[in-house]
């Protein structure tokens, strides 16, 4: 969820909306005078495309035109494909972001995402006011104005200087940028707090979860909100974001990072234990994905074969994809994905040699996840249009009712497999050390 607007003078706050641009038949005015402008919309249909325009009642801003709409959620535990891009540590507006978000666009082509996620660190350096609005606004402006964007804060959002944001009290730049759920307003169980939150969207559920400034260790209400938010879900998938990694051996090590050894001890037995798929985190400046593993919480050199539950690297082109039993099955395997390079991979002097890591490289791209019914794909997409990375897992879920039926699912499981062959190179080309 985004902010409408943001008026570097005080105003009235309106919004427009239908079905067409030239048939904006809804209109809902705020009062005012305010710079933040956040408008709550009722009674939408799911899945359907509404056309949209903000400004006052003397003025619009922007929209009435064909570039101005969002799509509303589909029904809850409704199969069909989902489109999920992920990016972290991506809050500098430079010409490597650009690249980034173009390669995801082309990669995307007619099916651009139906979900947003940033991993953290939005903005740099101390998500500043003016750094949210350059760093991710600007640099997203024309991916946010259609698509709902879920973020959690990384270290640089809160960054502890009078200008960024502080969790504690739920205000700055970070808090004024977002309209985020807290009482459940889109699934899940309430967190009563901006800072941590859940979602539900066809049949995925998403966590987003932050540890900064706050308690996290067992009995903490961050811990209990995450096993009761996990056990109250009935839906297929799992998929659990936040800014610090678990593992990694990037720039920064899990071995001895403070929060991310938190994390790994106190975080991941809630998350495996809850069902967790897919875990999603920045921070390190890399890209390095696991094996199906669960029951790892210690350094590295702990890992035993009993925590890899696939050895294999999960590629359907390679080893083949991850099984997993349909539903939320407890500890039947999680895959942890480290995506800190949204912005600025560069060589910190890791090893890049974590022994849960089936590839770990140094390269600027970001992630794009399909999930169709019971399978979910996964290619990292380079700045530079190649896909270094790519991984499956698949359930035991009925297959889907497609937008475009079972044709549209054949068609994109040819694309995708046909994407693979035209663009994929040997990742190996890009780790360093």
């Amino acid at each position: 969820m985004r902010r409408a607007l943001a008026t570097d003078i005080s105003s009235e706050s309106r919004l427009s909306y239908g079905d067409s641009p030239t048939n904006l038949t809804a209109t809902i005015t705020e009062p005012g005078p305010t710079t933040e402008h956040g408008i709550a919309i009722t009674d939408l249909q799911p899945f359907t495309k509404y056309y949209y325009s903000v400004g006052t009642s003397t003025q619009t801003l922007a929209g009435a035109d064909p570039d101005h709409f969002f799509v509303t959620s589909p029904s809850v535990g409704s199969l069909q494909h989902v489109r999920i891009w992920a990016i972290g540590d991506s809050g500098y507006n430079t010409p490597k972001s650009a690249e980034v978000k173009n390669e995801y666009l082309n990669f995307a082509g007619n099916h651009p995402a139906d979900v947003f996620l940033m991993l953290g660190d939005n903005a740099y350096g101390q998500g500043t006011d003016n750094q949210v609005t350059v760093g991710l606004f600007n640099n997203y402006e024309d991916i946010v104005r259609n698509t709902v964007l879920w973020p959690t804060p990384g270290n640089h959002d809160f960054a502890g200087v009078p200008e960024s944001s502080d969790p504690a009290t739920e205000t700055g730049p970070y808090y004024e940028a977002f309209e985020l759920p807290t009482q459940a307003e889109v699934g899940g169980v309430a967190s009563g707090t901006e800072t941590y939150y859940s979602f539900d969207y066809a049949n995925i559920h998403f966590v987003s979860i932050n540890i900064l400034s706050i308690p996290i260790m067992p009995g903490s209400t961050l811990s209990n909100w995450i096993a009761a938010d996990l056990a109250s879900t009935n839906q297929d998938w799992v998929i659990v974001y936040l800014h610090y990694p678990s593992y990694s051996r990037g720039g920064r090590d899990s071995d001895t990072s403070y929060f991310m050894v938190q994390v790994r001890e106190w975080i991941n037995p809630i998350l495996e234990q809850g069902g967790a798929d897919l875990v999603l985190a920045g921070h390190s400046h890399t890209y390095e994905r696991s094996k199906l593993i669960d029951g790892h919480y210690g350094v590295a050199a702990t890992l035993t074969p009993a925590n890899v539950l696939d050895p294999g690297d999960g590629d359907p082109l390679g080893d083949g994809p991850y099984l997993k039993p349909a539903g939320r099955t407890p500890h039947s395997g999680t895959v942890y994905v480290v995506n800190g390079v949204g912005e600025n991979a560069h060589a910190d002097g890791g090893a890049l040699d974590h022994p849960i890591m089936v590839t770990s490289f140094e390269l600027e791209g970001s992630l794009v996840v399909d999930v169709t019914g019971g399978v979910l794909n996964a290619n990292f997409v380079s700045r530079y249009g190649d896909i270094l990375d790519s991984f499956s897992i698949q359930k035991s879920v009925a297959l889907p009712s497609l937008r475009a039926g079972p044709v549209g699912a054949l068609i994109l499981l040819i694309a995708w497999f046909g994407a693979r062959a035209r663009r994929r190179v040997r990742a190996t080309e890009f780790t360093s050390r």
